[in-house]
């Protein structure tokens, strides 16, 4: 297994696994709590994700306040673009974006650990994405983050998405600051 820190946020992580091929197929680790625990990811997650979409649906992005959610995402087939935002204050990274192709053919894994709002965009025609969480989904602890925030510019990979009416309704960085854990810190 490598691991590699994205370019612009050194805390989420590319996981690139072992994969083994022979003429029968493949077979690979998709978590291994000690292996992953000794190469630095979280020891515990709690809850599974599986979302099945179509091209041009764009999901998110997503976060909770007081119980952040880490995540471990992967594309079971199709492709993705997997993005994080920084959304920690004080964050020397705050308001910053990566974003990382995933697919059932490169087997990648994105790791965003908590205090991140996550979402991703379908550039294939069919999309299995599959994401363990170190914390419970908690519907009144989230906030939606505007996917087109022009604060943060994000290249999501497709025109026109197709979005449900909580990401069309999502508030901007700055509408959202005073909700963040630690804003406080940051006022002069």
């Amino acid at each position: 297994m490598k691991l590699r820190s994205t370019e612009t946020l050194p805390e989420v992580i590319v996981v690139e696994p072992d994969v083994f091929r022979d003429p029968r197929g493949f077979f690979l680790e998709t978590w291994h709590q000690a292996k992953y625990h000794a190469a630095g990811l979280p020891e515990t997650f709690v809850q599974d994700n599986h979302s099945f979409s179509e091209r041009g649906v764009l999901r998110g992005l997503h976060a909770q306040l007081r119980r952040p959610q880490g995540k471990l995402v992967r594309a079971l087939s199709g492709e993705i673009l997997d993005v994080a935002v920084d959304i920690r204050p004080g964050s020397p990274t705050f308001g910053r974006w990566t974003g990382e192709v995933l697919s059932g053919e490169n087997f990648r894994q994105l790791f965003i650990p908590p205090g991140f709002a996550h979402g991703f965009s379908v550039l294939s025609d069919t999309a299995h994405v599959l994401y363990k969480c170190t914390d419970f989904y908690d519907r009144e602890d989230e906030v939606c983050l505007l996917w087109n925030d022009p604060a943060i510019g994000i290249d999501w990979r497709v025109l026109n998405p197709v979005l449900s009416e909580k990401d069309l309704q999502g508030k901007s960085l700055a509408e959202i600051l005073h909700l963040l854990p630690g804003h406080e810190r940051n006022r002069p």
